[in-house]
């Protein structure tokens, strides 16, 4: 079911034509500043994987992935990637990548079972990244420590952003925030997932939210995650599980906390299977990317995505990610944008 959030007296403070310098700029730029930052080369993805190779990334577990047959292979089917964050992986092993260097690309997706609205639509572009690690970096302090770096490039980026558009003026802190969601429940015991992260944000305008995927102490998760990727479950130096979570930023425009990043540390062998255990899902242990985990022939690793509309979203003020990126919309959204002074793409 879609939705729109409508804002107050929107105006954009760019054209259509500005619009698509600053797009421009911000994706040469920021790739560019993440590729330094991380030690990152970029690859070329795929579109799609074959299905049932454990390859895909299925999300909550609930999206159906975009499908078709394959003439030439006896009409195997080949899913559209949702994401790339096992694929990364087996290519850090294909590649031969050296701890503490890693790869990231343009990853371009068809989500089809998204709610549509300011934040989401069919279209997902996102860079995906992953860099290699030790054993002894599997640790809160190191997962920190790539946020910073990753913090840094939106620092960066926004400069760059005011310096070429004087109207759009900074906003983000110097530094960004770290709590666990088991604190954030804590704090705010009353409040949904989304409604302290919305709390949380609006005071510090930068917050990573550690340890998505894992039941907290009410015995319900902050939000979903897919069990063969992040690791969500292992316990951490303070005594609370999870080596992932969300870079979020306080939205402006919407008013809101702004999910931009979701990544983390991956799962190793141990954790994947007590994660797939949790979940019931072992019967992914005859998947090819999970034997091959198993076996110990993938490296281990940290990584994410990072939407690339969301981002340039938030840098040009833009209340909808329809005046970012060209995709289709229910007729009744087109009429209420206009209204609005939305103007979609």
């Amino acid at each position: 079911m879609s939705y729109l959030f409508k804002p107050k007296n929107y105006k954009p403070l760019l054209s259509l034509q500005q619009t698509e310098v600053g797009i421009t700029k911000i994706k040469e730029f920021f790739q560019s500043n993440l590729s330094s930052e991380l030690r990152l080369r970029r690859v070329t993805a795929p579109l799609f994987v074959l299905r049932g190779t454990g390859i895909n990334d299925d999300l909550n577990g609930t999206e159906r992935a975009v499908n078709f047959p394959i003439k030439d292979m006896n009409d195997a089917r080949a899913e559209v990637v949702h994401s790339l964050a096992k694929w990364k992986r087996l290519t850090l092993a294909a590649y031969r990548v050296e701890h503490g260097y890693g790869i990231y690309t343009d990853m371009n997706a068809i989500r089809a079972d998204e709610e549509l609205g300011n934040l989401h639509s069919l279209y997902v572009d996102q860079w995906d990244w992953e860099r290699v690690m030790s054993a002894e970096e599997r640790n809160i302090e190191f997962l920190k420590t790539i946020v910073r770096g990753i913090y840094e490039s939106f620092l960066g980026t926004e400069f760059l952003v005011s310096e070429t558009f004087p109207d759009i003026k900074p906003c983000l802190p110097p530094e960004i925030t770290f709590i666990h969601a088991e604190e954030l429940r804590q704090m705010y015991p009353n409040l949904t997932s989304k409604q302290r992260e919305n709390e949380f944000t609006k005071i510090h305008k930068a917050v990573f939210v550690i340890g998505i995927g894992g039941p907290l102490g009410d015995g319900q998760k902050h939000d979903g995650r897919a069990p063969d990727y992040d690791d969500w479950t292992t316990i951490a130096e303070n005594g609370l599980a999870g080596l992932n979570g969300d870079i979020l930023l306080w939205n402006p425009v919407l008013e809101i906390a702004f999910e931009v990043s979701s990544m983390g540390i991956r799962v190793d062998k141990t954790a994947l299977l007590r994660q797939l255990e949790m979940e019931g899902k072992l019967e992914r242990t005859e998947m090819y990317f999970h034997k091959r985990l198993i076996e110990g022939t993938l490296p281990l690793s940290i990584g994410g995505g990072i939407g690339q509309s969301r981002l340039c979203m938030f840098f040009l003020r833009k209340a909808h990610i329809g005046e970012i990126q060209s995709s289709i919309w229910p007729e009744q959204m087109y009429k209420d944008c206009e209204k609005l002074n939305i103007i979609l793409m």
